[in-house]
């Protein structure tokens, strides 16, 4: 692989510059990629790309940047820096001003200055596989990628296309639909990955690149996307009035389990109120997951506190309700005389002491 430092004005890189949803973003006279598919979408906030401006104007050194040649045409793609290149394009531009200044109100010889300033950019050429490899490489400065981020660069194609148009843009389908559902961002490829992570649990593929090896030739991500859609319409009609508890929870794992499976809306619901006012449920988000499951643990039931466990042990005189003989203290543990799924609460009345063996048989551990 032949990889060469050179040194490219300003002025070169922003000439006929273009940002479309059509066409994609590109600079450097329409032949670099400053956006391909394996990338994120634009992260800076106004901090960093002032940040990037001040270091121009100060002539201070930036960054090194990494493109990769087509071998082919005279093409490039921008590997690692799209986040320094579009801010520099969009100041140039006039999308948005450094200290109320904008490029186009710059005296001639402070454009000029910026326009002249040199950004060092190592170019490579060689195989795909070859430039992948130095892709994940050289991920090491700047906003790093994401795993996700970095998965999509090795499957570039028509799925990932499509796939991203679906899931990885700002206000896209699956944010419309999910935003109240998943956390994460979508340019970061946040509910990509979590789509994917479903997935291949209901397909029972271990790993998200296997999944996308499989799909990178497909027309397009209908499959993932009709899927996706079906598990936002099952926890909607599961659970028709939102609570914020239900942000961030693996519902397509749910799904794929428990989707055959016949539930009344209005219990849940019923159930859900219930829950939500018991102080005993320490884990008010696992209570949807309780509901679906009907595992207890996922409620977190509040443990007895060390003087509950104290007193009903000075009151058993330190004997195992169950099997009746005695034990220190330390070799016993609060038990639900009446369980909480019936009823009990944590509450000193309803505690007595086992021993660890009788506990482990009554809980079926």
């Amino acid at each position: 692989m032949k990889i060469v430092l050179h040194e490219i004005p300003v002025r070169e890189v922003v000439k006929n510059y273009k940002n479309d949803q059509e066409n994609g973003v590109v600079g450097y006279d329409g032949k670099l990629d400053i956006r391909p598919p394996f990338q994120r979408e634009f992260i800076y906030d106004d901090e960093k790309r002032k940040a990037v401006i001040d270091t121009i104007n100060k002539n201070f050194p930036l960054n090194v940047m990494y493109w990769s040649k087509n071998k082919d045409r005279d093409m490039y793609e921008l590997l690692d820096g799209q986040q320094r290149t579009l801010s520099i394009c969009q100041y140039v531009n006039g999308d948005f001003s450094v200290d109320y200044k904008f490029f186009g109100n710059l005296p001639k010889d402070l454009q000029d200055k910026i326009l002249d300033y040199k950004l060092m950019i190592y170019i490579c050429e060689g195989t795909p596989s070859e430039k992948l490899d130095w892709f994940n490489i050289i991920n090491i400065a700047g906003e790093k990628l994401t795993n996700q981020e970095l998965l999509n660069s090795q499957f570039v194609g028509k799925w990932l296309y499509d796939a991203k148009r679906h899931f990885s843009k700002t206000g896209c389908p699956a944010y419309q639909i999910a935003e109240k559902y998943i956390t994460g961002v979508t340019i970061r490829q946040e509910y990509l990955e979590t789509a994917l992570k479903w997935i291949i649990d209901r397909d029972g593929v271990p790993i998200i690149k296997e999944y996308m090896a499989a799909h990178q030739e497909d027309e397009d991500a209908n499959e993932l996307w009709v899927y996706f859609q079906s598990v936002i319409d099952w926890v909607n009609r599961l659970f028709p009035n939102y609570r914020r508890e239900m942000k961030g929870i693996d519902w397509g794992i749910l799904y794929n389990k428990y989707k055959d499976q016949k539930y009344n809306t209005d219990e849940l619901e019923k159930r859900v109120v219930e829950l939500m006012s018991d102080d005993d449920v320490t884990s008010k988000k696992g209570i949807y997951l309780y509901l679906i499951t009907g595992q207890e643990k996922h409620l977190n039931i509040r443990a007895f506190t060390d003087n509950q466990k104290r007193e009903a042990y000075e009151r058993q005189n330190g004997i195992c309700s169950m099997c009746g003989k005695h034990f220190e203290i330390e070799e016993m543990e609060a038990d639900h005389i009446t369980p909480w799924h019936a009823g009990g609460k944590t509450s000193s009345e309803n505690c007595q002491m086992l021993c660890r063996e009788c506990n482990r048989r009554k809980s079926g551990i």
